[in-house]
Formats: structure tokens, sequence, C-alpha cells
């Protein structure tokens, strides 16, 4: 017993004390920084951009596509995009993912997410969600797992993953929906029990990413059903995602 306890006090805190506060490193690229001053035109960063997250005239970038790689920023010789390691960035609606000049962290992050009264009354207390990997990668599954972890614990907050969508409030989406995951998605969104909502976890479910063009995937779930929230990244970072369900459940 004196071993476990010295082993204990060694550890420290393992958990995050506070996800609304916690800080991501410093090379985390997260919200990006559009100065459209600094912009020359060379549309040298909408050429490098693997996921054509970027728009010029005026220069705007999507993270609902974007995958935040960092060609932009090295192909701008004028500075007009950088990132920062704001973390903060899911979203209520699609639009909102469109970063345009003069856009800040700060003002970006007070309209993103609104909370819903009737998503406040109904899930605010409990919130059970189900997993689908349409496709993906495996990376935004990891994370995904990872929010349950004993470091992110989105189980304090009343959040689960179920393994039924008979048990869950709604799905969590990652990857960009191939055609041999279509079907089941569908009968998996009938499965929910109503309310339920619909969560976009990743630049893929969201956009389709790098894989939008692509005859593979099969996005007509995603284009006739409306999303509840947005959550950008490539992969998602888990207090992104922790954090933009608490401000959708109300709970920030």
């Amino acid at each position: 017993m004196p071993n476990l306890i010295n082993i204990r006090i060694r550890q420290g805190t393992q958990y995050v004390p506070d996800v609304t506060k916690a800080a991501v490193n410093e090379m985390f690229r997260g919200f990006p920084i559009v100065d459209d001053t600094k912009c020359d035109n060379c549309d040298a960063c909408t050429k490098v951009c693997p996921s054509n997250a970027i728009t010029a005239k005026p220069l705007a970038i999507d993270m609902g596509k974007c995958v935040f790689c960092g060609d932009c920023v090295r192909a701008c010789s004028p500075g007009a995009i950088t990132f920062t390691n704001r973390h903060h960035i899911a979203a209520d609606a699609r639009e909102k993912l469109v970063i345009k000049n003069g856009m800040t962290p700060e003002n970006y992050e007070a309209a993103a997410v609104h909370v819903s009264k009737e998503i406040r009354s109904v899930f605010g207390r409990s919130l059970k969600l189900r997993s689908v990997s349409a496709g993906g990668c495996n990376a935004c599954e990891m994370e995904l797992n990872a929010s349950n972890n004993v470091n992110f614990d989105m189980g304090r907050f009343g959040i689960d993953i179920v393994a039924s969508p008979r048990h869950a409030d709604g799905m969590v989406i990652t990857g960009p929906v191939s055609g041999n995951m279509a079907y089941a998605l569908e009968e998996t969104y009938r499965a929910l029990p109503t309310p339920k909502l619909i969560i976009l976890f990743g630049s893929c479910a969201i956009s389709g990413g790098v894989f939008a063009d692509s005859k593979a995937v099969n996005r007509s779930f995603i284009d006739s059903n409306t999303a509840q929230l947005y959550v950008p990244g490539c992969p998602v970072h888990p207090l992104t995602f922790i954090n933009g369900l608490l401000r959708l459940i109300g709970r920030i």
C-alpha cells in the first residue's frame, strides 16, 4: 500500500482539471488568422492546398475543408496566413467555419456555438453517442477514443460513446463516407431514437477532406441531413471535441 501511494503522488493529476481553460502544445495548428492586407494575389496558397480549403479575392480559409497541414503558410511569403494554437474551433453551422479577414479566435469562439434550449433541456445532463467510422483513416477515430481516456475523461460530464444506436442520443461521424459505408450510415441514423443529433468529426466528415472528389465517396447522407455540431481538424483534438459538445449542450 505505501508503494501505491508513492506512485500516485509521483504521477500527480493525470486528468485535465479544466477542459475549458486547458492549453495545447504551441506547435498545434488551430484557428487560422487571415490578413487580406498582406495578400499579393499570387495564388500560391490556393495552388498548394490539398483540400481546396483556401479561396482568394477575398482571402478566406474553410476550416471544414482544411487539413491543417501548413502548406499555405510555407507558400505565402508575405505572411497573409498564419495558424494559432487555439483549439476552440467547433461550430454549430457549416458556414461559420469559413474564416475571413479580421476574424480573431475570441470573436469566432463567442459566436461559433449557440446553446439551443431544446438541446440543453433534453441532452444537458447526459449525452450518449454512437460512433460511425465511415471510411476514415483511423486518425480521427483514435482521437475520438482518446476523448474518453484518463487524460480528457469526457465521461465525467455525462458524455459517453455507446455500443448501439438504440442506446444513443446521436451519432458522431468520422471519415469522408465511402460508398460501402453509405447504407450503414443511413441505417444507424434510422436506429437512433428521436430526438437525435448528428456530429461531424474531422475535415473528412465535414467536407470529404482530401477525398472530396473521389468516386469512392458517397456523401448523400451528409448532403441531405443537417448536423448540429461541426468539429474541424485533421485529426480533431480531443479538447476541441469536448469543448464543442459542452457548449452545444449548455454546460459552458
